[in-house]
């Protein structure tokens, strides 16, 4: 399981890094497109990549999974984690967002044990609540720094979390590449679903940029964009892969400790490409989380009841 666990590890934090880029892109088209276009684009490039991944490592018939409504189901929850992950980006600088989505192997900790019956020791416990300390600093509650678009970090690190679970489970059975084929599918689905829906509302454009960026109607981008966004279909491909394959292959509460390893390149795209500086206290929380989930690796997992 050892052996597992670090190959789990490698393949997450080849992922969090693939998944930075694009991070970095999202932010970039934020102020000026929807989010659910360039959802929608990202997977027009990413399903037909996956077809093919699914052909070469399990046969396209694997598509057909006895296991198709929890597939689904994950895929759902993963869409309106994305979703609102990158709602946050607008108004928040970018190391702040995402160190407040790396909460993730917090909630992963958490629920391990109601999800998979996997056994948390009490100093596991005990960086759950240092790590949740970190958040605390970061978001500034009650004070004017507080931006109410932060909860929408949170609210993603949480269906993440559920996902990285499920995804050890459906594990078991299913593939990588057939995981990633149904959540990118999902993503295509849904924001099409998404921008429909917002359409028929007919609502205002609202002043607060996370808003708009979910209600944005959509429009023709220039080359440039268009290229930018759809390069996000491929980092979404090979990323979303190697991101399931590490939590099919080592146990979620080791490896899902990992996704903050995305805390060290965040900064650095935000620093290049935006001119961002974190604040003292975005630094400080941060430190808190990475502490935390330090603290929680490092403890000798109980056996699994």
């Amino acid at each position: 399981m050892q052996n597992r666990n670090l190959l789990g590890i490698a393949f997450l934090c080849a992922g969090v890094l693939v998944y930075s880029l694009q991070d970095a892109i999202i932010k970039k088209i934020s102020g000026e497109y929807a989010v659910t276009e360039a959802l929608f684009l990202r997977s027009l490039v990413a399903v037909p990549l996956l077809i093919g991944m699914v052909h070469y490592e399990v046969g396209l018939s694997a598509l057909n999974s006895s296991q198709m409504q929890w597939l689904t189901l994950r895929s759902i929850v993963l869409f309106l984690s994305y979703t609102t992950y990158y709602i946050a980006f607008p108004a928040l600088p970018l190391a702040e967002a995402v160190t407040l989505y790396f909460t993730v192997p917090l909630f992963i900790t958490s629920l391990a044990g109601p999800f998979l019956g996997e056994k948390v020791s009490g100093t596991s416990w005990l960086a759950v609540v240092v790590g949740f300390a970190g958040v605390v600093v970061v978001l500034q509650p009650g004070t004017s720094l507080f931006e109410p678009a932060a909860l929408f970090s949170l609210l993603s690190a949480f269906f993440y979390a559920s996902c990285a679970l499920l995804a050890r489970r459906l594990g078991v059975t299913e593939s990588a590449s057939v995981m990633a084929f149904y959540q990118n599918f999902i993503f295509l689905v849904g924001a099409l679903l998404v921008a429909f829906l917002w359409r028929l509302v007919d609502t205002h454009d609202p002043e607060h940029p996370s808003l708009a960026f979910l209600t944005r109607p959509w429009i023709w981008p220039p080359p440039r964009d268009f290229l930018l966004m759809a390069a996000c279909g491929a980092i979404a491909a090979v990323g979303a892969t190697l991101l399931t394959h590490a939590y099919r292959i080592g146990e979620a509460n080791r490896v899902g400790l990992f996704e903050f390893t995305g805390i060290f390149w965040i900064p650095l795209w935000g620093l290049l490409f935006f001119s961002e500086v974190p604040r003292w206290t975005t630094i400080a929380g941060a430190a808190l989380v990475i502490g935390a989930g330090i603290m929680a690796f490092k403890t000798k997992t109980p056996a699994v009841s």
